[in-house]
């Protein structure tokens, strides 16, 4: 099979899809690799670097498209590259397709075999491909909050973790996934006390045996939400409901009740977004003030830092593509149940249950 890895157009997006021992491992398996131009330059990764693990390098996106049986990205595609679509070509990366009609039309309409990275499901409910992500992520979510908490970046001028005699701020974590139990580790191991909001009560019970002394665990509802948002002074909204759009848990009336320059996070951007007034941004205007509140919403958090989210990236694909290069993508699916749970869109239709539920409301 030939496998393509373009170069991301995504704005400020500086990970590449596959590391050099994917393209080994394929190359030595008797597929064809094919890597476009300066794919993995902002990842540290050179051309001369892929071609010595057995890569071709191919000059333009449009040809990787053409060539490709199996495109291999790291997000979503772009209204620019509909176009390059063929019928029956499989497109393996994030699609985030329930908060995103013109990408699934696209996808639709030209037939293209999609597996989206973040349904693809372990029993026990574990996503191997989103969880590498999803670390970095929540790590980052306190790094930037704590960042944008400081004055000069609009915020209202708080150390997370105060100082002896001054008290330290108040993080609130709406999720208790991987986004969330690595940001509860991260802000509370800077000294903030942090509250972590949940609708699993055995996860919260999890939680509450692994993590710090300052981490605090709360039953979420609509009720208990409103009273923890008005003692926020960072939020992180890290929900996430598998393939279908995050559910708005922050009214903008809740957003009201908040103090002026506090800072939120909204993690769960690319599914739509958990917070009322969200809307995407990125790494280059990563933020916004709306209601008094700075709203940190970059939609490809991990993009920051591509040295680290390449080759995470890459350990947790990788299986997964070599079984889709072997066997085909329905083959492949028919042999590996989590990999089918991936498959959002084939031969013109939505087959995920989230994702149809989505358009279908």
């Amino acid at each position: 099979m030939i496998v393509g890895v373009p170069k991301e157009i995504k704005q400020d997006e500086y990970r590449a899809a596959m590391a050099p021992a994917g393209v080994d491992l394929l190359t030595k398996a008797g597929h064809q690799v094919l890597i476009e131009t300066n794919a993995g330059t902002e990842s540290g990764i050179t051309d001369e670097a892929y071609r010595a693990a057995g890569a071709t390098i191919t000059p333009t996106h449009a040809d990787v498209f053409a060539r490709a049986d199996l495109i291999v990205k790291v997000k979503e595609p772009l209204e620019s590259e509909f176009g390059l679509f063929r019928p029956g070509q499989c497109l393996f990366t994030y699609l985030h397709l329930a908060a995103d009609r013109k990408l699934t039309d696209a996808l639709l309409k030209a037939r293209v075999f999609g597996i989206a990275y973040e349904t693809v499901e372990l029993p026990g409910g574990i996503k191997p491909i989103l969880t590498p992500m999803s670390e970095i992520a929540g790590r980052m979510s306190i790094q930037e909050g704590a960042k944008y908490l400081e004055r000069p970046q609009e915020g209202k001028g708080i150390l997370l973790g105060g100082v002896p005699g001054v008290a330290p701020a108040n993080v609130l974590i709406l999720g208790g996934g991987i986004v969330g139990t690595y940001a509860a580790r991260v802000a509370a191991a800077l000294g903030a006390r942090v509250t972590v909001m949940d609708v699993n009560l055995a996860r919260l019970q999890y939680l509450a045996d692994i993590l710090p002394e300052n981490v605090t665990t709360i039953a979420s509802n609509p009720y208990t939400i409103r009273e923890q948002v008005q003692e926020a002074d960072l939020l992180v909204g890290a929900v996430l409901v598998t393939g279908a759009r995050a559910p708005r848990l922050v009214t903008r009336d809740m957003l009201k009740t908040m103090r002026r320059r506090s800072v939120l996070v909204d993690v769960a951007i690319d599914q739509g977004g958990c917070i009322e007034t969200s809307r995407p941004t990125t790494h280059t205007k990563p933020v916004f003030v709306e209601e008094g509140i700075v709203h940190y919403c970059v939609t490809n958090m991990p993009g920051a830092v591509p040295r680290t989210a390449t080759y995470g990236l890459t350990n947790s694909t990788l299986p997964y593509i070599l079984a889709i290069a072997n066997l085909g993508p329905g083959e492949a699916a028919l042999a590996d149940e989590p990999l089918a749970k991936g498959i959002n869109i084939r031969d013109g239709s939505i087959v995920h249950p989230a994702v149809r539920q989505a358009f279908e409301a």
